[in-house]
């Protein structure tokens, strides 16, 4: 009986040993493939770190080192769209600004930040037009601002008054989306605008607007952060740390030759940045910092700022921020 099943036998063990074979090879591959880990971040559009981080595929090298790759999901825009893709696991990575972050955990908490890039002192500010006849922040009594809820611009504005005891209600806040704000502004609808380097350069190219105050002069701490869904952070640490990495030295070199990342797709058409543009541009990329690891430093300044936005009423009550900070210093790296 036994003597009729070993030709069987013998077959079965020749086709899985063959099915190994073939697992090593071209299924083993596949494998690998599927293993990869998606990372899921929004793009710069035509300029920026991340814009040429697409173009010649640097970020997805350097992914590659532990096991990851980019999944690019659009252009990058305001943080409090993005906050909401976070806490919706619909994207990984993004970048705000410590004011835009703060309101953001403080009402849905589903992300962490793990590095920090020191204010822009240059490009973000209050801009008015030129004729505007308005020369000092006192003048912005009784006037409008456009400014976005809950982020950089409203803080700009906030701290502005602060700064010159001016009652916050004396001046009337007009809550627009950033991409909406320009046209408003331009027209004369709102005597100022309160906004960050994406809007304030175009603006401030034209020859026809100016910054009333910058961030430096009303000695902002608004910090961009870098920020990660909290539940791939804890499933992939070291895509998190390599991440970090890249954008510290990337940072560096965009810091040391901003030209080069401006105009990555495209010189031509509505998304370039013009010759005036650039001129404005690459002095504020010079001045600006890289993405550097959340200290304790930074996090005094972080609870300066939600204990500014409590005090406003942008936000119920004092934020602590320190639970949701990873320090990026630890987490495990490439294998590799």
């Amino acid at each position: 009986m036994n003597s009729r099943w070993l030709p069987s036998a013998a077959l079965l063990t020749a086709a899985l040993l063959g099915l190994a074979a073939c697992s090593s090879t071209s299924g083993g591959a596949t494998g690998d493939k599927a293993a990869l880990i998606e990372v899921r971040i929004p793009e710069d559009g035509n300029s920026g770190l991340l814009a040429l981080a697409k173009k010649d595929g640097s970020l997805d090298a350097a992914l590659a080192e532990v096991n990851a790759k980019v999944v690019w999901t659009g252009t990058a825009g305001a943080f409090a769209p993005a906050a909401q893709q976070l806490d919706a696991g619909a994207l990984d990575f993004a970048q705000g600004s410590i004011t835009s972050a703060t309101a953001a955990l403080a009402a849905s908490p589903g992300f962490k930040l793990f590095a920090a890039v020191a204010p822009d002192a240059l490009g973000e500010g209050i801009l008015v037009k030129n004729d505007s006849g308005i020369t000092t922040v006192k003048d912005l009594v009784g006037k409008k601002v456009a400014v976005w809820h809950g982020g950089t611009s409203e803080y700009l504005l906030l701290k502005a008054l602060k700064q010159n005891d001016i009652p916050a209600d004396q001046v009337e806040r007009v809550y627009l989306q950033p991409n909406q704000a320009a046209p408003v502004f331009n027209s004369g609808q709102v005597h100022a605008w309160s906004t960050w380097g994406t809007y304030s350069v175009p603006q401030l190219a034209d020859r026809n607007a100016r910054f009333l105050v910058n961030g430096g002069q009303v000695g902002s701490e608004n910090y961009a952060v870098w920020t990660v869904r909290t539940k791939f952070a804890d499933a992939h640490p070291a895509v998190v740390k390599a991440l970090y990495e890249y954008l510290h030295a990337s940072g560096l070199k965009l810091q040391a030759d901003p030209g080069a990342y401006l105009n990555v797709k495209t010189a031509s058409g509505p998304e370039a940045v013009s010759a005036a543009q650039r001129e404005i541009q690459i002095p504020f990329d010079k001045a600006r910092g890289v993405a550097e690891p959340i200290t304790e430093a930074d996090l005094n300044r972080f609870h300066t700022v939600a204990q500014f936005f409590a005090d406003q009423q942008i936000i119920k009550g004092f934020f602590d921020v320190k639970p949701y900070l990873i320090d990026v210093t630890t987490l495990p790296g490439s294998a590799g």
